[in-house]
């Protein structure tokens, strides 16, 4: 038998650290080749970590809630001599080969587990916070316990404890909901996407100067085209013709023809995007993510209805890549799905606008004269005035009414 390390995928440049979320295997499980044993948390994504190999899961080292960074080891996992083998490179030709290669991997997890070889400042930092060293992980070269690693520790150390002292549970909606006159109080932790939210919208507030402008379409044009034409759309395209596909090619042509709108403020640069990729926001159980539709310009409506499906899907079963989340000229978010009749959307930084969309309900509206009883939605666009100017943005937002009102405009190009 030996033993291999269960690490940390590399994180992207834009994540620090992570959070182990949940194990879905325990110490003494046997184990299958890329079966899924933990799952970690970043501030965007969830990342599931696979068996690098087939065998008896060891030992877990780091602990729900644990912070970890890249490569960093969650585990170890014991691998018969026969399935280890099969990841000898090809130049092991003969058993004494192997033998020595299998020694060669004992001695590297060893040297891991050694942590006797401290530096002077990482002597200080453990004397100074009163720990021992052995109970540090450590990631540098040859075993050497980083400052990173140190801090990690103190971290789980200060989770750990809060934990005990608040007994943090997991909230039950339902038991709160049925006793009423309950006057206890429940503390959990926030969750890394809840935390990164919280810091993004505080970072809004103090950076930008963030305006919103309203405005009102009547949906009865799109409503009708899509009761005419919405079942052959699903027979042909194998997916229904939906409202945000109609928005989307609204706020393309707003795109094209306000550049302003489709910019951002980097440092003292205002940098205009000759492309547009828009961010749609997602709810999801952890929260709000927005992934991005790419080069909307050459999509068509079935195209990004698809596409749009497939995204909402992958976040809310918290699959999406870092990728999908990365980017966005601009973002549209639909509050209108959840019974929202008017708000003020948050803009998505680093771009400079949002465009909220709302509930459709049937209101009087004045028409020539006479009073109908339209399917109204209100529109909301914030933006950031340090780079829009009012009446760029009212405009941009009054293009995309006319465009919604008379939708074959979106098709015919004009």
């Amino acid at each position: 038998m030996s033993s291999i390390d269960i690490l940390v995928p590399t994180l992207p440049e834009s994540v620090a650290d992570a959070t182990v979320a949940v194990w879905h295997r325990k110490a003494g499980d046997e184990i299958k080749q890329d079966d899924i044993l933990v799952e970690i948390e970043t501030d965007k994504i969830m990342l599931e970590v696979p068996a690098p190999n087939t065998g008896t899961l060891e030992s877990i080292l780091e602990q729900e809630g644990s912070i970890v960074v890249s490569g960093q080891i969650l585990g170890r996992l014991n691998v018969n001599r026969i399935t280890f083998e099969k990841g000898i490179p090809s130049n092991y030709k003969d058993q004494k080969s192997i033998t020595s290669a299998v020694s060669q991997e004992h001695s590297i997890i060893q040297n891991n587990e050694n942590h006797n070889t401290l530096t002077p400042s990482i002597r200080k930092l453990v004397a100074e916070h009163d720990l021992q060293s052995t109970g540090i992980k450590s990631s540098g070269i040859k075993g050497r316990v980083t400052r990173q690693d140190v801090e990690s520790y103190i971290h789980s150390i200060k989770t750990t404890h809060c934990k005990d002292q608040k007994n943090y549970v997991e909230v039950d909606h339902d038991h709160i909901k049925k006793n009423k006159n309950n006057r206890k109080e429940t503390r959990i932790l926030m969750n890394r996407l809840r935390k990164k939210i919280a810091e993004r919208l505080l970072a809004i507030t103090n950076t930008t100067a963030m305006l919103t402008t309203f405005n009102e379409v009547n949906m009865q044009p799109i409503i009708i085209l899509r009761k005419k034409y919405g079942e052959l759309f699903e027979k042909s395209y194998g997916i229904k013709l939906g409202l945000m596909s109609f928005y989307v090619k609204a706020v393309l042509e707003g795109l094209r023809n306000f550049p302003e709108i489709n910019a951002a403020i980097d440092g003292e640069e205002i940098v205009y995007y000759n492309y547009f990729d828009i961010s749609i926001a997602v709810s999801t159980d952890r929260g709000l993510i927005t992934p991005v539709l790419r080069n909307i310009d050459t999509l068509s409506v079935s195209d990004i209805e698809k596409k749009i499906k497939y995204l909402a899907e992958k976040g809310k079963n918290g699959k999406l890549k870092i990728e999908e989340l990365s980017g966005g000229n601009f973002t549209i978010t639909n509050g209108g799905i959840f019974g929202s009749l008017m708000s003020t959307p948050i803009i998505n930084p680093p771009q400079s606008a949002i465009l909220g969309m709302h509930a459709i309900k049937d209101r009087p509206i004045a028409v020539d004269g006479e009073v109908i009883i339209l399917p109204m939605m209100y529109l909301a666009l914030s933006y950031d005035h340090r780079l829009i100017d009012g009446k760029d943005a009212v405009s941009f937002l009054v293009y995309v009414k006319e465009l919604l009102e008379d939708p074959m405009r979106l098709f015919l190009g004009i």
